[in-house]
């Protein structure tokens, strides 16, 4: 396995369990009526539309028009959030941006206020492989679907379409309330870590013990160790060794 291969499934699992990891719904909407406007979304606009079932693991890909362009012609169900039959379709760099994207947009959400969550998603510009051998521009906008107390996502709806959105950049979420479009890039992986515990980790990188540490900056080794377990459970990680790959590679230290 390359470095990027490792990096690109070190992103899908740290994905993988920040939404499995959420709390219960307090009452969830229901799938079939989603998954009938998935269906309509597919054929009126010509898109790939899929929808994932969170806490289930499972999804189901309505193909559409651009579906069959890219080599997808059925309706498809897979026992898996990640959607291989479109995966396929996409270099291990691609993918590597798809998972970077959507993790940038979950921490985003994570700083936003409950009540305002739903009122954004993501758009995403891809590069895939169509049926003819062409590579092509492809847009993918995703769209988060809470429960009644807004905090728990509990379904996905994911549609891939040509590019023919004008924006720059590679990802941005969009306030479909106001129109405002943010980029999303490694500077906004500053937000998962607050100051401090970004000092924490780029020490402990440095190969720093706890008590080197607390006496660099002046706190007690039981703030230190607070500060890794935090920095351990924001970046959904095992060890302060895969915190601080992760935090490289998402550019944070």
């Amino acid at each position: 396995m390359t470095i990027n291969n490792h990096f690109c499934m070190s992103n899908l699992l740290k994905i993988d369990r920040l939404l499995k990891k959420q709390p219960g719904a307090s009452q969830k909407p229901e799938m079939e009526g989603l998954l009938n406007y998935a269906g309509y979304v597919a054929e009126i606009e010509n898109v790939i539309a899929v929808v994932s079932d969170l806490k289930k693991g499972i999804s189901r890909i309505f193909p559409g028009r651009f579906g069959e362009f890219l080599g997808i012609g059925n309706y498809i169900k897979e026992n898996s959030i990640w959607e291989k039959a479109i995966l396929d379709l996409m270099s291990e760099n691609e993918r590597e941006e798809k998972y970077l994207a959507e993790l940038r947009f979950f921490n985003f959400l994570r700083h936003t206020p409950r009540h305002k969550r739903p009122d954004y998603y993501l758009v995403s510009r891809l590069r895939m492989t169509a049926a003819n051998g062409d590579m092509i521009s492809v847009v993918h906008r995703m769209y988060y679907i809470y429960a009644d107390d807004r905090d728990t996502i509990v379904y996905a709806l994911c549609l891939y379409g040509r590019d023919v959105f004008d924006f720059a950049g590679r990802s941005v979420v969009v306030n479909s309330i106001t129109g405002v479009c943010e980029s999303l890039t490694a500077a906004s992986d500053a937000l998962i870590l607050s100051r401090r515990e970004q000092q924490v980790l780029r020490l402990i990188d440095l190969g720093k013990s706890s008590a080197d540490i607390a006496g660099m900056l002046s706190i007690s080794k039981n703030t230190v160790s607070r500060h890794r377990q935090e920095i351990i459970a924001r970046l959904r990680v095992k060890n302060s060794v895969e915190a601080c790959r992760v935090a490289k590679a998402m550019k944070i230290i």
